[in-house]
């Protein structure tokens, strides 16, 4: 299956093929625009999908938001549930880390979800020892 499944960097992708992997992930908020999705890919220093090459159907995608200068950080990593455990997920995140190096973007973080971090591990990602992400929920 891997043989037929191309993944590619691009600046704009099928709005609607990007909101079922977002709701893939069950990271689709109510009240998300589909039409705001062509923003998210060209604001993304890179944007992966990872397309089955007989249907040219995104099955996977991945971005990297940066600078462009130092920082990077990998979000937003889904699979459709049938295409996973083949080697997609790893293709999409190498080719993000590619896209990073070759710009001279070398620290390259991501958080992992639970139950996910030896996949990030067995491509080269470490736990950030006394570090504690946190998220904006508004003030106290």
């Amino acid at each position: 299956m891997a043989e037929d499944i191309a993944v590619m960097v691009v600046r704009a992708w099928d709005e609607e093929e990007i909101t079922a992997l977002y709701m893939a992930g069950e990271w689709w908020k109510e009240g998300s625009k589909t039409e705001d999705l062509s923003c998210l890919i060209l604001g993304s220093f890179a944007f992966a999908v990872a397309v089955e090459t007989n249907t040219g159907r995104a099955i996977g995608m991945g971005r990297v938001i940066a600078d462009g200068v130092s920082d990077g950080y990998i979000q937003d990593l889904v699979v459709l549930p049938q295409y996973r455990k083949c080697g997609v997920g790893k293709r999409i995140v190498a080719a993000l880390v590619d896209r990073c190096v070759q710009s001279g973007v070398t620290w390259i973080g991501l958080i992992a979800e639970p139950g996910t971090e030896q996949f990030y591990m067995s491509l080269g990602f470490h736990p950030m020892e006394g570090h504690v992400p946190l998220i904006f929920l508004g003030e106290s």
